[in-house]
């Protein structure tokens, strides 16, 4: 059974999702940074929802297609630091809590997302 199966599918990863962004576009540790603050203010929640429920469905073995932008492409201009990839990660977290997700899909769900930091957080350049 795939990892989108034992999810629930399309409908459980989309409430976890709509949680999730609304988490993360709220958090002012993540709106301190006045890049990702202003993106936050600019993209439609709803967008940005229906693209990471696209993004995870597909990552977990789903049926649907990710046709958003890439990772590098989405972030590489908001100068993401570790400590904000830090704070996303405890959103998730608490967004797992929230819909109690099992121990062995949070792993894979976080191993997905580990996945895509590089392209994220970015080391920043020597001045």
């Amino acid at each position: 059974m795939t990892l989108y199966d034992r999810l629930g599918g399309v409908y459980a990863i989309a409430a976890v999702i709509d949680d999730l962004i609304d988490r993360i576009m709220d958090d002012p540790r993540l709106n301190a940074n006045p890049k990702v603050n202003e993106a936050h203010h600019r993209v439609s929640r709803a967008g940005f929802k229906y693209l990471v429920t696209e993004q995870v469905c597909q990552a977990a073995g789903g049926p649907q297609r990710y046709t958003g932008r890439s990772m590098y492409d989405s972030h590489v201009h908001l100068d993401i630091t570790e400590q904000e990839w830090q704070a996303f990660l405890d959103d998730l977290k608490q967004t797992f809590d929230q819909f109690g997700v099992p121990q062995a899909e949070r792993a894979e769900l976080l191993a997905i997302v580990d996945s895509t930091k590089r392209e994220i957080v970015l080391p920043r350049q020597k001045g």
